[in-house]
């Protein structure tokens, strides 16, 4: 009687494991790689997803759909990493009626020929950083940010939800922080 733990059945297992990792490596990697934008990050989890698949399929019951579930703990891992990721808090506005306003961020533009140059400087980075959002995220943030529109307005006009568009505008804060911080560290600001 053969049991799973054969030399036989291994080796079989270990071959069925090596076909789908060569079969699903490239498209799992590209899915990978749309999601999360460090290069580095990308390979970790897609490592990371192997190895469970590896130990999850070496179980008495093995895994029956091996690309979905694949796809699935990938998911999985995207999302776990961008939890672990550590928020730097916005700073708090320097007004004291708690409008966080973006122009009051800028330098101002009579404030000298540096501070001229710091602010056009910086309106061309976040114009080019704005163009890099997706275009959810990048109507979301100008609404709320630029246009000054609540988001309970932008639910009822969208009919998404208050949640989503927090979510949204999350990103591409993210996003636009990420992009812009080499900007303020050459204008050392």
């Amino acid at each position: 009687m053969e049991t799973p733990h054969t030399p036989k059945r291994m080796i079989d297992r270990d071959r069925d494991i090596a076909a789908t990792v060569l079969r699903e490596r490239t498209r799992l990697g590209a899915f990978i790689r749309r999601r999360v934008r460090d290069p580095g990050d990308a390979e970790d989890i897609l490592q990371d997803v192997f190895y469970e698949f590896v130990q999850a399929y070496r179980l008495p019951e093995p895994i029956e759909q091996a690309g979905a579930w694949l796809y699935r703990v990938a998911r999985n891992r995207i999302v776990d990493r961008f939890r672990k990721k550590k928020e730097e808090p916005l700073p708090e506005p320097a007004d004291d009626d708690g409008d966080h306003r973006l122009d009051l961020a800028l330098p101002a533009a009579d404030a000298g020929p540096e501070a001229a140059y710091a602010r056009s400087v910086l309106l061309a980075a976040l114009q080019e950083a704005l163009d890099g959002l997706p275009a959810n995220q990048r109507d979301v943030f100008v609404a709320h940010e630029l246009e000054g529109r609540s988001f309970k307005d932008l639910a009822a006009e969208s009919g998404l939800s208050v949640n989503t568009l927090l979510a949204r505008k999350r990103y591409a804060v993210l996003h636009l922080r990420a992009s812009l911080q080499a900007v303020y560290d050459e204008l050392d600001l």
